[in-house]
């Protein structure tokens, strides 16, 4: 059985003989018996948790302990998506299809971890002249990551760097059917970029 490294709550905390204590309302309690705080905890339906262990002495917060939990684990999530990273892929008008397929295969695997892509499509000379073939070669992508990933930044062109940013799809919502129309409307994005590129540039996929 894994040893569980999460904070001492209840019971364990029997161990340390003198604690400061925070009640439930915030108010401090001063330094208690661990004894008198936990029976103190259990008086309210709560639990007595060790919040700073390393404080001299120790503080333990009488609070729901799932509650705690959760909020632990709410503020790791937070801070995995604040090391989220920005993935490049580079493509040119004329990329070969294999190695567009290659490309994809590789932008989904960093939208599956959780990484923004950044798909830059890059013009050389007189390519340029031709947008409109490098953004079909981006909306097609888009396509194909449509199932993982939504636009972020519409593809743009900057010089002669075309630049379109996807970004992982939040996690479907479970117990909640009305969110579901929500979350199709999201896969319209795609058509949405293929009418802001019509109008001076007609996207030409067979274009080589």
């Amino acid at each position: 059985m894994p040893r569980d490294t999460g904070p001492l709550a209840n019971e364990r905390i029997l161990r340390i003989r003198d604690i400061r204590v925070i009640d439930a309302d915030g108010s401090q309690l001063g330094i208690m018996q661990s004894r008198q705080a936990l029976d103190r905890a259990k008086e309210q339906g709560l639990d007595l948790v060790l919040v700073a262990p390393a404080a001299n002495p120790p503080v333990a917060k009488i609070i729901d302990f799932g509650h705690f939990k959760y909020e632990l684990r709410k503020k790791e999530k937070e801070g995995k998506r604040k090391q989220q990273e920005v993935k490049g892929i580079k493509i040119s008008p004329r990329i070969a299809e294999h190695d567009i397929q290659f490309l994809l295969k590789n932008s989904r695997r960093f939208l599956e971890e959780g990484h923004k892509v950044k798909i830059t499509c890059q013009f050389r000379a007189r390519e340029v002249t031709h947008p409109e073939i490098g953004r079909a070669k981006l909306v097609r992508m888009a396509e194909h990551l449509s199932d993982l990933g939504v636009i972020d930044r519409p593809p743009s062109l900057d010089g002669k760097l075309m630049i379109m940013v996807m970004t992982p799809k939040p996690p479907k919502p479970t117990g909640s059917p009305k969110k579901s129309a929500e979350t199709e409307n999201k896969q319209d994005s795609v058509e949405e970029i293929q009418d802001n590129g019509n109008g001076k540039d007609n996207p030409t996929p067979d274009a080589q």
